[in-house]
């Protein structure tokens, strides 16, 4: 029975790429508080980018996705170079190049686990090899130009792949919000934009299925990025050359469409190490062994492996180390998830609920009330134009209570209809809501998101 057991294991356990890859993913996510709150996480931390994509609306996100974070850069060209984030780019391919995809990605890691549903599966062949160059266009056009004509032509933020494609930002992001209690309110601000984009997910999804990775073969920009630097990069595949015999076994034997070992399309996961006869592939960092395959590299000498086992338990001491400080920093110890605990919601009145709705609410921007019960009669004919009065209506706001126009006779009433796939409309309403602030009980400001306006209805 135990040799059972033991026959299972070690068919069954996680390789050393699937735990890191598992690793990176909850290092990525490390607040997971926020998956229990509904709510993303805001520190310092956040704008500093990690080395994988990884959405920065996700609830448990302690850090910025780099590709988000290379085009919020582009689109600020016209104001500031974002050298921050082309080094930190730079730094990542010079030191792993496309290693992060194959070891430090969980969108990686998702696909993969998709890959292995059992179903009959789409094999490379020189049409997929084709494919492989759309993510440069992607690359072109929905992270370079776009941003940047936006940002020079229009001053405005453009992220047009977070915005019309990321599957990351549909999953993680907004199912990731979505999917908790707290923020059921928030299904009334979807639209178009999101239907396409949670179209766009699943087909994605569903082609990973049949086809070994497709998200990083076809689409993936940061991917196409690393690639430049896969030629040079410190830590990676490495294929002894005087031992290769180019029999083509590791070629035949990989997912992705490779030409050769450590190319453009090399994710540098190492499964070509276990079938290289020769024994000429390993990955190293610079001329340091990493992961050999089964029985070592045919240069090893006779400490190599003790050495490398040595080094793994050091690496896995200090990475758990690191793993358990950072869960315990972003979910307790952190001055700004602290701070958001102790501010619990006061529950308000219907009568003052138009009051309550934050600003960046889908509905209401902050309605300060009056201080004193106001009478007020207009014999104004009902109409739009000057010199009329609006027709009374009823809204539903944010926190399920009603604003009623005719409480608010004898004040300036502005009724602000904004949408969140507008640019400018999200920048403008800090400036309502300091206008509500100095005019408090003499103007009231009702931000209507667009998804809402049907339900505006007189009252």
């Amino acid at each position: 029975m135990d040799n059972v057991k033991a026959s299972w294991w070690q068919n069954h356990r996680p390789s050393t790429r699937r735990l890191v890859q598992l690793y990176s993913a909850l290092l990525y996510n490390a607040h997971l508080k926020g998956f229990i709150d509904g709510e993303i996480y805001v520190g310092k931390t956040k704008f500093a980018c990690v080395p994988g994509f990884n959405c920065y609306s996700c609830p448990g996100a302690v850090g910025a996705c780099p590709l988000g974070s290379i085009q919020n850069a582009l689109a600020s060209t016209g104001n500031q170079a974002g050298w921050y984030v082309l080094g930190i780019i730079s730094l990542f391919g010079v030191i792993l190049g496309r290693t992060i995809c194959g070891w430090l990605c969980p969108l990686g890691l998702i696909q993969e686990l998709l890959h292995k549903i059992p179903t009959p599966k789409i094999k490379k062949s020189r049409i997929t090899r084709v494919f492989t160059w759309l993510k440069y266009i992607l690359l072109a056009v929905f992270v370079v130009a776009l941003p940047l004509w936006y940002g020079l032509e229009h001053n405005m933020p453009l992220p047009g792949f977070c915005k019309y494609i990321c599957p990351a930002g549909t999953f993680e992001g907004a199912m990731g919000l979505l999917s908790n209690p707290a923020n059921t309110p928030k299904f009334a601000m979807l639209g178009i934009l999101f239907t396409r984009k949670f179209i766009i997910m699943l087909g994605i999804g569903l082609l990973c299925i049949f086809c070994y990775r497709s998200f990083c073969r076809f689409i993936c920009p940061l991917g196409a990025i690393y690639g430049f630097f896969n030629r040079f990069n410190v830590v990676g595949v490495k294929v002894d050359e005087s031992r290769c015999n180019h029999c083509g076994s590791c070629v035949r034997s990989c997912g992705m469409d490779v030409r050769h070992v450590g190319d453009h399309e090399c994710i540098n996961c190492g499964k070509c190490m276990e079938v290289c006869a020769q024994k000429a592939i390993s990955i190293k960092a610079g001329s340091y062994t990493l992961k050999a395959p089964e029985g070592g590299c045919a240069d090893d000498t006779e400490r190599s492996e003790a050495s490398r086992k040595h080094f793994a338990k050091i690496f896995w001491g200090v990475a758990l180390g690191v793993l358990c400080a950072a869960l315990l920093w972003f979910n307790f110890l952190d001055p700004t998830v602290r701070k958001r605990s102790a501010q619990k919601p006061v529950p308000t009145p219907p009568a003052a609920a138009a009051t309550a709705a934050p600003a960046e609410s889908s509905e209401a921007a902050p309605v300060p009330a009056p201080a004193e019960e106001v009478s007020f009669e207009s014999r104004a004919p009902i109409g739009y134009e000057v010199g009329q009065q609006l027709q009374d209506f009823t809204v539903s706001t944010f926190d399920g209570g009603e604003f009623h126009l005719a409480d608010h006779r004898g004040q300036i009433v502005i009724i602000n209809l904004w949408g969140t796939y507008c640019t400018p409309c999200v920048q403008e309403l800090p400036e309502f809501e300091k206008l509500c602030e100095e005019h408090e009980g003499e103007l009231v400001i009702l931000a209507v998101h667009s998804s809402m306006t049907g339900e505006l209805h007189a009252g």
